[in-house]
């Protein structure tokens, strides 16, 4: 049977994958049961994968992957865990990919300190990887992962949908997240500055299309590990809506922002506005918006002075994230 891109993505890493687990295990190592038992469940949840395979692809593209490597793909891997235990509290979520959240069987309190712990976890890897400008990179990535959400938090509560505003809050959390990732790939694999850069931009355009396909995910019934409409019930107005209300017809659209700002988001007005967009190029205009970051993303992959077959698979990782189906 054929493997589809990711799966043939992991094989070409199933070594380094293999050692990543290692590593992220060591790393959440402890003798307190009340912590493990939190964190574990937190952990137990296979995602994926994305985060540690970008650093590796990059590191295999530039060189060898190195101990720093690790621990640089392991100080992502917890600092984004960290804050989505903290976020699930902050939107009171019940569900993390379709399993229960920490805080809805932990409770917030221990949720919100266990979330610290991991945080503190990643901040002990950064240092082991002994490299200043890593450090940089993590610090830099923890402020603009608390401003993205403080960004979003502000949108919903004063019901702000600007398609500007929208790509200010990627950036700053999953597009940021990946533009760690490939420049920690490229430094520890000891890149010049040039490729450095421009693997972190490489990064930042990926990381801006996988956000708008996880956007995507939420105007259909597909098991993502979240119910459809999940981010209009929680006041959250993504591209494809966004689109449609300032480009479908100005009656309809204003009697969906009228929905939005009451906040009455029932079943039956959550499926209106989904359906609205859907209808008034929402998707449409999304997808398009993927086309052009991949198409960003692969020309700098091409521009970078590097020939190896990595370079080939990192390029069908762009195919993957256009065509993931969760």
């Amino acid at each position: 049977m054929r493997m589809d891109e990711s799966q043939v993505i992991k094989e070409s890493l199933r070594n380094e994958l293999n050692q990543f687990d290692i590593y992220l295990r060591k790393a959440l190592e402890n003798n307190n049961y009340r912590v493990s038992e939190i964190v574990q469940h937190t952990f137990k949840v296979d995602g994926k994968r994305i985060r540690p395979i970008l650093v590796f692809l990059v590191a295999k593209c530039c060189g060898e992957i190195t101990s720093a490597t690790y621990h640089g793909a392991v100080t992502v891997e917890l600092l984004h865990m960290a804050t989505l235990m903290h976020d699930d509290v902050v939107d009171e979520a019940s569900t993390r990919r379709g399993q229960p959240s920490a805080n809805a069987v932990f409770d917030n309190k221990r949720s919100v300190l266990a979330g610290d712990y991991v945080l503190s976890s990643a901040l002990r890897e950064s240092v082991k990887t002994e490299n200043l400008e890593i450090i940089g990179i993590i610090s830099e990535l923890g402020k603009n992962l608390a401003e993205g959400e403080l960004n979003q938090y502000s949108l919903v509560n004063e019901i702000i949908i600007d398609e500007e505003e929208y790509f200010k809050v990627i950036d700053k959390k999953t597009a940021s997240l990946l533009y760690a990732c490939a420049k920690i790939g490229a430094i520890t694999a000891g890149a010049d500055q040039f490729t450095i850069d421009e693997f972190g931009k490489m990064g930042r355009t990926l990381g801006i299309a996988f956000q708008i396909r996880d956007d995507i995910f939420d105007y259909y019934k597909i098991d993502v590990g979240k119910p459809t409409g999940n981010d209009i019930r929680e006041g959250k107005i993504t591209l494809p809506l966004i689109y449609a209300l300032k480009n479908g017809p100005k009656e309809v659209s204003d009697e969906m922002i009228n929905i939005i700002r009451s906040h009455d988001l029932s079943p039956e007005n959550i499926e209106i506005l989904l359906d609205f967009a859907k209808r008034n190029g929402g998707i449409e205009y999304a997808r398009g918006m993927i086309d052009k970051f991949l198409e960003e993303a692969e020309q700098i992959i091409e521009n970078v002075s590097i020939d190896n077959e990595f370079k080939m698979i990192l390029n069908l990782l762009l195919i993957y994230l256009k065509n993931r189906k969760v």
